[in-house]
C-alpha cells in the first residue's frame, strides 16, 4: 500500500472506485465528546456525496492544501484532501475509501500521512466534519485518537429540510499527545 500526492490519474480512477457507504445507525446527543455516546439502529440506506473529483484536484493545486492517495498494485484506494484552516489546524476537507478496500488499513494509512502533513506545515493538529449517520466514520475518528468537541444541528438544514443529520466536529491535538 502506498500514499502518494495524487495526480493525472486521479479523476479516472475516482470514477472507478465506490466511495458509497450504508447508513445503519446514527450517533446521539449528547455530542459531548471524547468519545461517542449512544448509537441508535436505522433502517439501512446507502448515501453518496456527490463529491467531485475535478474540483478536488483544482483545491490541491494551492499552496496550503494536498490531495493524497493511496495505491495497490496501481489500483486507487482511496484519497484524503487537506488545506490549512483559518485558525492553524489542517482541515480534513474530504476522506473516502472505496467499498472493497474497507478495513483494510486505508483510513488509517491516510491518515498517518494527513498527520505528517500537518506536521511538516507545523500546523496545531487535524479537525474534520462529518455526520452523525456516518457511524462507521466516528468510530474510526475516534480510534484514531480524535476528540469529538462540538457539533451543528442546523448545517445541512438549507440542503434537505427535514434532514436528521448532524454535524459532527472531530479533532485530533498534537498538544494532546
Amino acid at each position: 500500500m502506498i500514499v502518494e500526492p495524487a495526480d493525472g490519474r486521479f479523476v479516472p480512477d475516482f470514477a472507478a472506485c465506490d466511495f458509497s457507504f450504508e447508513v445503519t445507525a446514527e450517533v446521539l446527543p449528547p455530542f459531548d465528546g471524547p468519545g461517542l455516546g449512544g448509537i441508535r439502529e436505522l433502517e439501512a440506506y446507502r448515501k453518496t456525496y456527490g463529491t467531485n473529483p475535478v474540483e478536488l484536484m483544482e483545491a490541491a493545486s494551492d499552496d496550503d492544501a494536498a490531495l493524497f492517495v493511496v495505491r495497490e498494485a496501481d489500483r486507487m484506494l482511496g484519497y484524503i484532501a487537506l488545506s490549512i484552516s483559518w485558525n492553524g489546524y489542517a482541515e480534513i476537507d474530504d476522506i473516502a475509501v472505496d467499498a472493497s478496500a474497507r478495513r483494510a488499513g486505508v483510513a488509517v494509512a491516510m491518515m498517518d500521512r494527513a498527520v505528517q502533513w500537518a506536521r511538516d506545515h507545523s500546523l496545531a493538529g487535524l479537525r474534520l466534519e462529518t455526520q452523525s449517520n456516518n457511524v462507521a466514520a466516528c468510530r474510526f475518528y475516534a480510534r484514531y485518537g480524535f476528540e469529538l468537541a462540538g457539533y451543528d444541528r442546523y448545517l445541512y438544514t438549507a440542503l434537505t429540510p427535514d434532514t436528521r443529520e448532524v454535524a459532527l466536529y472531530w479533532y485530533l491535538r498534537f498538544d494532546a499527545d
